[in-house]
């Protein structure tokens, strides 16, 4: 069973129905004890920094998150989920995240019409399982305002072209997030879960 955390934010369904439709027991729980015992973790998220730090607080699940990544449990997060994942946001503010990746998240500069809304190409900075069956130039879809500021390139499995590098999919160990919605990005996003669900196996 994965668990996918239900902190108040958007997209939560639609990230359900993706995992469902690929066969996985997947539940929507703010639970500790079910995310305890669950076999995967993830963090799917829509909207603002600091309201999503706030709303994982008073769901009393950061802790939760935390100890469970230190068990060595797969995290994955999604979009805002993938920025929570660092140490902070510079989105309307300065703000901490969880601190389980080093990097800042900023804002694209004024070149770039935000919120950018469509669809761009991956491009693989190495080979990781995460990527098995991707090829370079495949499609994805965006929706975000702000981009990782990654300290170690190391955790950057691929990236997007926007005049600036921007990671679009990262890893360490346990810990993967994807800057774009797998679940809206075709056959492309599809692979992508697929190759998560193996990953749990």
């Amino acid at each position: 069973m994965i668990a996918i955390i239900d902190y108040g934010v958007g997209n939560i369904k639609n990230v359900y129905t993706a995992f469902n439709n690929l066969g996985f027991d997947a539940v929507i729980t703010s639970e500790k004890a079910l995310i305890d015992k669950s076999s995967a973790i993830i963090l799917p998220g829509v909207g603002a920094f600091k309201d999503a730090m706030d709303n994982l607080y008073k769901h009393h699940l950061v802790n939760c998150i935390r100890e469970n990544v230190d068990k060595g449990k797969l995290l994955f997060g999604i979009c805002l989920g993938m920025q929570l994942l660092f140490e902070k946001s510079h989105e309307d503010g300065e703000w901490n995240g969880l601190g389980l990746l080093e990097g800042e998240i900023v804002r694209f500069d004024d070149s770039l019409k935000v919120p950018h809304m469509g669809w761009n190409k991956l491009i693989k900075a190495k080979d990781d399982e995460i990527v098995k069956g991707i090829n370079n130039g495949e499609y994805v879809y965006f929706v975000h305002s702000y981009y990782l500021k990654a300290k170690n390139k190391d955790d950057i499995v691929a990236f997007s072209d926007y005049g600036v590098k921007v990671p679009a999919i990262v890893r360490r160990d346990n810990i993967i997030g994807m800057q774009f919605h797998p679940e809206k990005s075709g056959k492309t996003g599809m692979k992508l879960l697929k190759n998560i669900e193996e990953m749990i196996k």
